[in-house]
């Protein structure tokens, strides 16, 4: 690791010593080229990846987090734990989830090395300073960080490209009480060098859930220097720092009807909940780019980088039994205690950082490019019982876990030329991962040493002409298993999962005015790691790998412009078939001891709609009128449908989430005060039809008194709700 680092460092200086003079404008570096490169994907594969731009955010962005802007796309389900798309959010592509799914943030991995998962509640209005995001379905081109597992998610924040000073605040307010803030402001280039951009934003909720509160804080420092013509520096801090009441139990099944907004967390033995049962997490983010073109073919550059989070979640817990934390029974007298009620907290401090190193060639006939990254994560687990009742002392720890885990990742990407109208391109990734785990908090003995070697080749074919573009992509994923995976013997040490897939594309576009996509997909799985109520060999429940899996689909998208300018339509629609070929389910028997077993075949995924639409109308009154103050007045409608949902792979309708159809609408007001100042006036109608839904869940079964009892618990998302806001930019 020290040896990349340092030469990371010692490429910077040389560059800037070796190309100090070109005649190119400065003004032409906008993004650092190893960014650039990641969203290069737009060309390399350009139809299984949709490009969100910054304007269409911009009209969006009013308080929801990331996910519910990805919303518009097809083969995409959000969900909220609070119910209103603020606090912890969750996305599906394809049936894949945020463990599947790799985000990026400038080509710096997000995705928790451990759980694998990301959490956008840590980044709070990352939109306000996104310039383009871009969504890639099924194993994509190779990126940096965990494997890509289904989809992946890039996401370039670098808000650094301003000639002139700029200022803008835009405040926000809602149903539940929600309230966002941001104020943002650029310095402009200063001397054709040195460009910096700030941005500081607030967001409060109090949830549709009951005490899922929300108090979200975020600050963004980025700035960019110009070295010389070829040559640029980006340096990018972000801060985020999350408190959020603790709503991830969800709402039994029959609460749904009487008391949807039911929250169980929390519950004291006097009936009432505890005022604290919160969430506190914050991230610190230090990115440094290093770009510089050799010449109009040749470019080079790196990347450091150092995310630190750190923070814990506090829960009033009762009936705790001391030999669970290591401590006595409790003996007054004659008097025995065996369990207490207890205020803890469940803590994570980590350090996660790495080097890359790149070069990309580019030529008339060839689009070429090497990466080499480096990634180091030192995680520490502990957790600290903060009050009990008696029999225990204050701010005791329990338990003191540590695990380090680090990947190196090297792939190459070539994209040929190979007429007029074809194009071949592949794709060849090694991936190497070593895992140590010292303890898990249930199961502090167990210790893993683990090292895992993954080879994920791709390759497209691509014919394209004025119309019509038609492409053939192949390619493999392999990704480790998550640290609660893990969490097991020698004998039940899951296997890494494989995914084999195939993608065929068609686009027609017709002058940027009409447009038809098409894609057909096979997901082939071995081994999928999938919850079948296995008990393993140390008590945990713990994800099971299964043999064969698979989805198939087709995705159709399709936007018209029509001549009149007003207005633009978009619609998409997925429709797939998601299954397990051979499926055993797990259930605890109370009555005998130990678990039934039941098998099934071509059992439906779980969480995997098999039809899903949506689409946008929006509608601009007065483009192309005279009225040039109020042209970019603009009108949203955007409706969704997801069909049913089955909450474990058992395809029992009795545990599965309904389907539904919401509808939003948003309106935008942007007002030319004079040259340079607009007055920007928003709303948002949510879910304007007022429907009750139900986004996610879980179940559990087990038998008792010789009946099998199912346990459901839904994730309720909140009916009509509305946001304000008023903004200015200068």
């Amino acid at each position: 690791m020290k040896k990349i680092l340092l030469f990371s460092i010692a490429l910077t200086h040389v560059g800037t010593w070796a190309f100090s003079q070109k005649k190119d404008t400065l003004r032409n570096i906008e993004l650092p080229a190893a960014v650039i490169r990641d969203f290069k994907q737009t060309t390399l594969d350009e139809q299984s990846t949709k490009r969100i731009e910054k304007t269409f955010m911009k009209r969006l962005n009013q308080g929801q987090d990331l996910p519910y802007l990805l919303n518009t796309l097809s083969s995409v389900v959000v969900n909220s734990d609070a119910g209103t798309g603020t606090g912890y959010t969750g996305i599906r592509i394809r049936g894949t989830d945020l463990t599947r799914i790799n985000v990026t943030i400038n080509g710096v991995p997000v995705n928790d090395a451990e759980s694998q998962g990301t959490f956008f509640v840590n980044t709070p209005d990352l939109l306000s300073s996104s310039q383009s995001i871009e969504v890639g379905k099924g194993v994509g081109t190779s990126k940096n960080g965990v494997g890509s597992f289904g989809a992946s998610i890039a996401i370039n924040n670098l808000d650094v490209n301003y000639t002139k000073p700029t200022f803008s605040y835009q405040s926000d307010f809602g149903s539940f009480n929600t309230f966002k803030n941001t104020l943002k402001a650029s310095t402009g280039l200063i001397n054709d060098r040195f460009v910096a951009t700030v941005r500081a934003s607030s967001i409060l909720s109090d949830g549709y859930i009951d005490r899922s509160a929300s108090n979200l804080k975020a600050f963004q420092f980025t700035t960019k220097y110009i070295m010389n013509p070829s040559t640029q520096l980006v340096f990018n801090y972000m801060k985020g720092k999350e408190k959020t009441g603790q709503a991830w139990n969800g709402v039994p099944q029959d609460s749904l009807a009487t008391n949807p907004q039911h929250n169980e967390l929390g519950l004291k033995s006097d009936g009432t909940y505890y005022d604290n049962q919160t969430d506190n997490y914050g991230q610190d983010y230090y990115q440094l780019f290093f770009d510089h073109k050799i010449n109009s073919n040749f470019s080079i550059g790196s990347t450091l980088f150092y995310t630190k989070g750190k923070g814990y979640y506090e829960e009033y817990r009762m009936s705790q039994d001391f030999l669970s934390y290591g401590l006595p029974n409790f003996i007054v007298g004659n008097d025995t205690s065996f369990s207490t009620d207890m205020i803890r907290q469940l803590w994570l401090d980590n350090d996660f950082y790495g080097g890359r190193l790149y070069a990309n060639y580019f030529s008339k006939h060839l689009d070429a490019g090497l990466y080499l990254n480096y990634n180091q994560y030192d995680g520490k687990h502990f957790g600290e019982i903060k009050w009990a009742q008696y029999g225990t002392p204050d701010d005791y720890r329990w338990y003191n876990l540590t695990a380090h885990k680090n990947d190196l990742n090297l792939y190459g990407m070539v994209d040929f030329k190979a007429s007029k109208h074809v194009n071949l391109f592949a794709d060849l990734q090694y991936r190497k991962v070593d895992y140590i785990i010292n303890g898990f908090r249930n199961n502090p003995s167990i210790q893993h040493d683990l090292q895992f070697n993954f080879f994920n080749p791709k390759a497209k074919i691509t014919y394209h002409n004025q119309h019509h573009q038609i492409s053939l992509l192949a390619g493999i994923a392999q990704k480790e298993p998550n640290r609660e995976d893990i969490e097991a013997g020698k004998s039940s040490l899951p296997k890494p999962e494989k995914l084999y897939n195939g993608e065929l594309n068609y686009t027609y576009n017709y002058k940027n005015k009409f447009s038809f996509h098409a894609t057909s997909y096979l997901m082939y799985y071995r081994d999928q790691l999938v919850l079948t109520g296995k008990i393993n060999d140390v008590g945990a429940y713990t994800r099971t790998n299964i043999p064969e899996s698979y989805r198939i689909g087709i995705e159709m998208e399709t936007q018209w412009k029509p001549s009149i300018r007003k207005i633009e339509l978009a619609f998409n629609v997925a429709l797939s078939e998601n299954k397990i070929i051979q499926f055993s389910e797990f259930i605890d028997d109370y009555d005998n001891g130990g678990q039934v077993i039941k098998n099934y075949t071509k059992t439906d995924i779980a969480f995997s709609p098999n039809i899903i639409a949506g689409g946008r109308l929006s509608y601009f009154p007065l483009r192309g009128s005279s009225h040039k103050d109020f042209e970019n007045l603009s009108f949203d409608l955007l409706p969704k449908y997801v069909g049913r949902q089955y909450l474990d792979n058992t395809s029992n309708i009795n545990k599965s989430i309904n389907s539904y159809f919401i509808t939003d609408l948003i309106a935008n007001c942007p007002i030319r005060i004079d040259e340079n100042t607009i007055l920007n006036i928003r709303t948002g109608l949510y879910n304007i039809f007022n429907h009750s839904y139900e986004a996610n869940g879980y179940t559990f079964s087990y038998i008792y008194g010789q009946q099998t009892i199912s346990q459901n618990y839904y994730y309720p998302q909140a009916g009509l709700r509305w946001m304000v806001g008023m903004g200015i930019d200068l």
